[in-house]
């Protein structure tokens, strides 16, 4: 294959393989070879799509929304995007300030390949989600990748922000609640953020808002464009169906933004992807519309799930874990053990039947991510097993 290297663009050749999506492929490999393995290497929820939302598709279908919809979106799915914004964030936004892509990840890249030049910098806090670093190296930039550790929550703070920003600086990304620490950004530390932002009028903010919906114990959900309405007209704030609703594969992501940047993100969706999946657009109608009380119980399972798996793996003799305030995620620190985490997590795939992913994916060596989106049994004989590597 080497010799076919030359046919491939430079900007391919930048981009480095989901470190995730490969550890998950890895784990159902083993699997198809009859192995015993526990998957806690994938980002997606272990329930169903809600019954409701799955009848919205099988209406949608046998309705004939099945043809080429609108570039970024349908009307109707646009209008739901607007009034969740409105209800859960305080957040108004017009049609024409909506855009809705084939899955959260598109947002991001839509919104990165329609503003960056060569050289742009965009500050990118880690750990960080796999995508992101490549992302902006795929469309020409320079991630400026600022580690954050377990002192600071895996968070940014306004000091370091302050040092990170230079001429070049095109954008800042957040994730908040972060994949893969499940780090959370209160209301005050977005204002201190927002301060420093507002003295550097040329950078842009992506609010990457996905697991919005997933926050535990008294912790208070917050976006920046909440927090920060006199900076909207360069905020992006994107979010999606996959992980609130378990519609990860119904890939409908969508974003809030300036017009000016919808409408670039339109122009080039149009000649690139086209709309997203109809049949889904109408799905994610009924997520956004219907019943949202179920994503309570949700959460309660996913909190229970957090505390067991954050008390185990404190258990275990050199590793150790914050109690992350969201996402579904545990970012385990295993410096005491290895210097090698990419190693040790094939090593614990191989040898112990349990699929995690390493630390140095997300730009934080020495850890190992561990999702709890998983059945309790699956978690439980996880911990076992872990634990009897090391104890």
């Amino acid at each position: 294959m080497t010799e076919y290297k030359r046919f491939l663009s430079d900007q391919i050749s930048r981009v480095a393989t989901s470190a995730t999506m490969a550890m998950t492929q890895a784990a159902r490999d083993l699997k198809a070879d009859g192995r015993d393995i526990i998957s806690l290497s994938a980002g997606e929820p272990d329930f169903d799509t809600p019954e409701h939302i799955r009848d919205a598709a099988k209406v949608a279908m046998s309705s004939g929304h099945t043809r080429y919809t609108a570039v970024d979106g349908i009307a109707e799915l646009k209008a739901a995007v607007a009034e969740k914004f409105q209800r859960d964030n305080g957040l108004i936004y017009s049609s024409s300030q909506i855009n809705i892509s084939p899955g959260g990840k598109a947002v991001l890249f839509n919104a990165l390949a329609v503003t960056i030049n060569e050289g742009d910098e965009v500050i990118i806090t880690a750990p960080c989600w796999v995508s992101y670093p490549e992302m902006v190296k795929f469309c020409g930039g320079r991630p400026v990748v600022i580690p954050c550790t377990a002192q600071t929550g895996y968070k940014l703070t306004a000091e370091v922000l302050e040092a990170a920003i230079t001429p070049k600086t095109k954008w800042l990304m957040l994730n908040s609640p972060s994949n893969p620490t499940g780090a959370a950004y209160s209301a005050a530390e977005l204002g201190a953020l927002a301060d420093v932002l507002r003295a550097h009028p040329h950078v842009l903010i992506l609010s990457d808002d996905i697991y919005e919906h997933l926050v535990y114990d008294d912790f208070e959900f917050a976006t920046m464009a909440q927090i920060a309405p006199d900076l909207t007209d360069r905020i992006l704030t994107m979010n999606g169906v996959s992980k609130a609703y378990a519609m990860t594969g119904w890939r409908i992501g969508y974003g809030g933004g300036p017009e000016w940047l919808i409408a670039a993100m339109r122009k080039f969706m149009g000649q690139s992807t086209s709309n997203p999946s109809s049949v889904s657009q109408w799905a994610a109608v009924a997520a956004l519309n219907g019943p949202q009380q179920f994503l309570d119980g949700w959460r309660k399972t996913y909190q229970k799930r957090r505390n067991f798996m954050v008390s185990q793996i404190n258990a275990i003799e050199g590793l150790s874990c914050l109690t992350p305030p969201g996402a579904f995620y545990v970012f385990v620190d295993c410096s005491q053990v290895t210097d090698d985490d990419a190693g040790l997590a094939m090593s614990i795939l191989q040898d112990n039947g349990v699929a995690t992913v390493p630390g140095t994916a997300f730009h934080s060596p020495g850890h190992l991510r561990l999702s709890y989106a998983a059945s309790d049994a699956e978690l439980n004989e996880a911990v076992i097993r872990l634990a009897n590597r090391f104890n």
